[in-house]
């Protein structure tokens, strides 16, 4: 009874996730466009640099505005009379010697690294997805292991407890059996906390905030055995296409310009201007449509254009020292990346491949004498069947980790591998 009992609490629990639709990994990874917290911070700045740089056009745009004043000013003979002006002003800027311009320029380039920190956010959310989706299977196969070493310390308890009230066998090996039971319970049940938890941040990391997924799908892995190109090919690959090298080098670009921006500030402006305009009194001095050329040249503006020159070439400088630090750091990344991923396919995969072989081997022998009624080490062997294929998915989904790893570094394609056709 009590093995039954066993029995039907383990289908429960394995089936109490299979009553959902199962997920794939390509669903999952589907999720990355949604409006996750990242990725609207990432928006809102590219919408941040679109609206600098319409700001910055706008300097050269056609302005329409109403001029006026309501007065009244005494005349020679002692009277007043009323002075009051109307006017429709059209102004249009013609030249400003390059001001507008390396303005429009920084704009551009501050759009390009906003780009590219948006298309970095997708990277990392995609390897987050990734992550929870195999956080998730793991605690699943975990949690099957855990639970047939649970079933068989019981079992081999169960069995201690029957003979000890026949009378065979002592107290101290049933305490034994019975702590070994409730140490493998302790970590069944906090394996099966694990599948929850695990869903639930695979939950946040789709943005789907409380709707939980249920059973997930197997994925293929196929990309697992891909050729990949040698470090010292890779790397300069690495730093020309890597997005938050492109995202300081735009920023280091349009410091340039803002620079150039500010100095123009030095140089001469000139407008067109027509005005229309109607006044109370009339004088020979004053017009009623009128046009011509404005200029505005700066003679002296204190230390204001250099204040604004030093704090630009200060933060130029602090982008030139991250972009130096983020090669040696990728450099780094890079060279570590590929080791994981060679180590795990030349030592970690082989290892794993043994262990499944040799328990299956083990599975076969125990369930042929289990037959045979020679031993009753079935269960056992079952659960180490388990546990083995666990150690071989770990090395697949990690090794499918690292190689997205490396495609994000990569700005998200790696290279043609010389002698190999795609």
């Amino acid at each position: 009874m009590r093995r039954a009992a066993w029995c039907v609490l383990l289908a429960c629990a394995l089936s109490a996730t299979a009553q959902a639709e199962r997920l794939t990994l390509d669903a999952a990874l589907a999720t990355v466009t949604a409006a996750h917290p990242d990725r609207r911070v990432a928006e809102s700045d590219l919408a941040l640099a679109r609206a600098d740089l319409d700001q910055a056009a706008s300097q050269q745009d056609f302005s329409l505005f109403l001029d006026g004043s309501l007065r009244t000013g005494q005349r020679p003979d002692g009277d007043w009379k009323p002075d009051n002006i109307g006017r429709i002003v059209a102004r249009k800027p013609l030249l400003d010697f390059g001001r507008s311009s390396q303005t429009i320029a920084a704009g551009n380039q501050e759009i390009v690294a906003r780009q590219a920190a948006l298309f970095d956010v997708e990277n990392l959310r995609r390897i987050d997805i990734m992550a929870r989706y195999f956080d998730v299977l793991l605690a699943d196969q975990q949690y099957v292991a855990d639970n047939e070493f649970m079933t068989v310390a019981y079992l081999d308890w169960d069995k201690a407890r029957e003979r000890f009230e026949l009378g065979i066998g002592s107290r101290p090996d049933l305490l034994r059996l019975e702590a070994f039971f409730q140490d493998w319970r302790e970590r069944r049940n906090a394996s099966l906390q694990r599948m929850r938890s695990a869903r639930q941040k695979l939950a946040h990391a789709m943005y789907r905030p409380g709707n939980l997924p249920g059973e997930l799908a197997e994925p293929a892995l196929k990309g697992n055995a891909r050729p990949l190109p040698e470090y010292e090919s890779l790397l300069p690959w690495v730093l020309e296409k890597n997005p938050r090298m492109r995202v300081l080098q735009a920023q280091l670009t349009a410091a340039d310009a803002r620079v150039g921006a500010i100095r123009a500030e030095r140089n001469p402006v000139l407008e067109a201007e027509v005005i229309g305009g109607g006044y109370s009194r009339d004088a020979i001095t004053r017009d009623e449509l009128s046009a011509g050329l404005v200029f505005n040249i700066p003679l002296y503006q204190g230390g204001r254009v250099d204040a604004r020159i030093a704090r630009e070439l200060a933060q130029k400088e602090r982008n030139a020292a991250e972009l130096e630090k983020l090669r040696l750091e990728l450099a780094d990344t890079l060279l570590a990346t590929l080791q994981e991923i060679e180590w795990l396919r030349g030592s970690s995969r082989p290892a794993a491949d043994l262990q499944i072989e040799y328990r299956d081997w083990a599975l076969e022998r125990a369930r042929a004498e289990y037959e045979l009624e020679l031993k009753t080490n079935l269960g056992a062997s079952m659960a180490e069947t388990q546990a083995a294929q666990l150690r071989r998915r770990q090395v697949e989904y990690r090794l499918a980790l690292a190689l997205a790893r490396l495609e994000a570094l990569s700005g998200g394609s790696l290279p043609p591998v010389e002698g190999v056709r795609e």
